[in-house]
């Protein structure tokens, strides 16, 4: 499975990264490289928690597109 993910900036330090597909599956990391390891196993481990429980996984059918507006 593919899941997007957003990384972002952290406000003080840092890096914050989420799946919009999988509501609440959030992680961090002091680097993007740690991030992006962090989430990989944030998902896995929020699968995981969705098979045990007999819940469905959502897949994800939205590609967003990104695009900088000028304001």
């Amino acid at each position: 499975m593919k899941y997007t993910v957003i990384i972002e900036k952290g406000r003080e330090s840092g890096y914050i990264a989420y799946a919009p597909a999988l509501k609440g599956c959030v992680s961090q990391g002091p680097t993007k490289a740690a991030a992006r390891r962090n989430i990989r196993e944030a998902i896995e481990a929020y699968i995981e928690a969705l098979i045990a429980d007999g819940l469905p996984v959502p897949q994800e059918n939205k590609v967003p597109t990104l695009m900088t507006v000028k304001v």
